[in-house]
């Protein structure tokens, strides 16, 4: 018990939940696409980056099958420690004012005061990257989401970033359910897909929504190559005009797998991999266009 304290004590060191600034500071970034293409992997690789690169990083876990603890380096068999805030229905309707799945008709707090959620539930992974196990519903029957939508998206805007601080946000398949109350504050998407027709359809659609909800930047990760024919392959089904802000090639590799669940030390500046040398150019292309964002703010005239 003492160590699960204090590791929750390590994670709310960088990362105080307040109402987030409008504009100016920290990175938020989401990452989407079909199912299985390695969305989890990515964004567990693309936090040790983050962290090398002087970071702290919140790695959000939005995914009902929520393995990005594991892929973090998380001991499997402490999964039980875990916490995820939508399976929580006391917290829930302490927030809210609602108890998830008691059907419509309820009052919901809208803006509810989430100051205590990362102290709470926040898991520390090691000084850098903290985790926050958000969860989904993904019981049929369920009655109204409304109560857990209310509280994860009212999270996501309280989440307060300084400069050198980075939220990542590994979603469920898609961005469908990425409503105009999650995406708030969400400047830039990551979105992966594997060289084939149906993978890279998703991820097409997932650019087109992530830019009506207002995210500027999308980057595409198009992962698991294994020659150059699958580079053309992607070539040609985005009809020689890419649609992202910059494309990202990760080739097949067996290290990957063969590191599972584990693979957040691949990401490590110490490991030569070439998924890593990849997602680092990726890393190196969002910080570049943050700056951009930022200068294009502060030039723009009152």
């Amino acid at each position: 018990m003492g160590d699960k304290k204090s590791g929750i004590q390590k994670a709310t060191r960088y990362f105080r939940t307040h109402r987030a600034p409008s504009r100016g500071d920290g990175m938020r970034i989401v990452i989407a696409g079909k199912g299985g293409v390695g969305k989890t992997t990515t964004c567990a690789i693309l936090s040790s980056i983050f962290a090398d690169g002087g970071m702290n990083v919140l790695a959000v876990d939005e995914d009902p099958q929520q393995n990005l603890a594991f892929s973090l380096g998380y001991p499997p068999d402490r999964a039980s420690e875990i916490i995820p805030l939508a399976k929580n229905a006391a917290y829930i309707e302490e927030k809210v004012g609602v108890r998830p799945g008691s059907g419509w008709g309820g009052v919901l707090r809208l803006n509810p005061q989430v100051s205590d959620v990362v102290e709470r539930y926040g898991i520390a992974i090691d000084d850098r990257i903290s985790l926050l196990v958000m969860g989904s519903v993904s019981t049929a029957a369920g009655g109204c989401l409304c109560p857990e939508n209310a509280l994860l998206g009212s999270v996501l805007r309280y989440i307060r970033l300084r400069r050198n601080e980075v939220i990542l946000m590994d979603t469920q398949a898609g961005v469908e359910h990425f409503g105009r109350a999650m995406s708030d504050g969400f400047s830039q998407a990551v979105v992966v897909t594997e060289p084939s027709f149906n993978a890279y359809s998703v991820a097409e659609h997932s650019a087109s929504l992530a830019r009506e909800l207002g995210i500027r930047h999308v980057h595409l990760v198009v992962n698991k190559v294994r020659s150059e024919s699958d580079i053309r392959k992607i070539e040609r089904l985005s009809g020689g005009g890419m649609k992202f802000t910059s494309v990202h090639y990760l080739p097949y590799n067996e290290e990957i797998i063969e590191s599972e669940p584990d693979v957040r030390r691949i990401g490590s500046a110490k490991t030569e991999n070439p998924v890593a040398e990849s997602l680092r150019d990726l890393y190196l292309d969002i910080c570049a266009a943050a700056e951009k964002s930022e200068k294009k703010i502060i030039s723009r005239p009152s």
